[in-house]
């Protein structure tokens, strides 16, 4: 560490054990000040990964609009004009890079809360995040395939093959619409993972049949149904946890 570092390294020991020293009961832990060192160098970590992050994705802009207003030929009045399937292929390729982003993004925040909710059911946590993912990919593939454009549309008037306005609303639409699809169903998946979750849990808690019994039927469990028996199995696991 540089002398900044080492000061503040000084300070947080001293604060750590003054506060324990405060304390007669308290007994600071011999690796409390190494624990608080890590957590702090790993918070500085990732405020330095953003910022870079950040950084990369100002430069990225910086560079493509650089590149559309350079290449882009112009009229001779200096107006831009692009050819309608470079707009076409260049939403295509934004919708591409949206959903290679978007689903790792969701998976990295997603992962703890699937846990959560199957921690009864690990194996099955994973299986379904890994199934939730081909359906999302699935998604995207097929809204860019229906929506793609392989010629000039009828209602994008243009007599010489250039960008107009209509188009430009079409595009912002394709790409609106794959966002509002995707939250809809992200939204719906939140709500419906912890009742699959729970449903599984009880599924795992109901104990099978013995060897050699069939079916056991309502009358021979007094009248209690599949569900009135669940609860109660769920009922004495709360009161009796592992």
């Amino acid at each position: 560490m540089s002398a900044p570092d080492d000061r503040f390294a000084a300070l947080v020991h001293d604060a750590l054990h003054g506060a324990a020293a405060d304390d007669g009961s308290a007994r600071p832990s011999t690796d409390l000040f190494d624990r608080v060192v890590v957590s702090i160098d790993a918070d500085r970590r990732r405020r330095q990964h953003a910022r870079v992050v950040v950084g990369l994705w100002v430069a990225a802009v910086a560079v493509v609009t650089t590149l559309v207003l350079t290449l882009t030929p112009h009229d001779p009045e200096g107006a831009l004009t692009m050819s309608w399937w470079v707009l076409e292929l260049a939403t295509t390729a934004a919708l591409i890079g949206i959903a290679l982003w978007l689903g790792p993004f969701i998976k990295r925040f997603g992962r703890a809360y699937a846990a959560d909710v199957f921690h009864d059911n690990p194996l099955t946590g994973k299986s379904y995040i890994v199934l939730t993912d081909v359906v999302y990919y699935l998604i995207f593939a097929a809204y860019i395939l229906f929506t793609a454009s392989l010629q000039q549309q009828s209602d994008w008037p243009s007599f010489t093959g250039m960008v107009t306005s209509e188009q430009v609303g079409a595009e912002v639409r394709r790409i609106g619409g794959i966002l509002l699809v995707v939250g809809v169903l992200h939204g719906v998946n939140i709500v419906v993972m912890p009742v699959l979750g729970r449903l599984f849990s009880l599924n795992r808690r109901l104990p099978p049949p013995a060897p050699g019994q069939g079916p056991v039927t309502p009358s021979e469990r007094g009248g209690r149904s599949i569900y009135e028996r669940a609860a109660e199995l769920e009922r004495a696991a709360d009161d009796n946890p592992r």
